[in-house]
C-alpha cells in the first residue's frame, strides 16, 4: 500500500486512511519503531486504562472481597 506525505506546517505528515485507523484501533499516538531501513508504526496500548476508577466503583459496591480464602485451613505455616 502507498500513502503520501503531506505538509503540515513546517513539518511533513502521514495520512492514515479510516480504515487503517480503525482496522488497527489506532487511537491519538502510535509507537514508531525504526528497524533496517523500515519505519514501523504499532498503535500505543493501554491495557490497563481505566482500572483504577474500575476498582474505585468495586469498592464503593462493596464488590472486592477475595471470592477463595488467600490462607486455607488444611495450611501450615511451621
Amino acid at each position: 500500500m502507498k500513502a503520501s506525505i503531506i505538509k503540515i506546517g513546517n513539518s511533513k505528515g502521514l495520512r492514515l486512511s479510516k480504515y487503517i485507523i480503525e482496522r488497527y484501533n489506532i487511537k491519538d499516538t502510535v509507537e514508531l519503531i525504526l528497524e533496517k531501513g523500515r519505519i514501523i508504526l504499532k498503535p500505543v496500548e493501554e491495557p490497563r486504562k481505566g482500572w483504577d476508577d474500575a476498582f474505585r466503583k468495586m469498592h464503593s459496591n462493596q464488590d472486592d472481597t477475595l471470592l477463595i480464602d488467600d490462607v486455607f485451613e488444611d495450611e501450615s505455616f511451621d
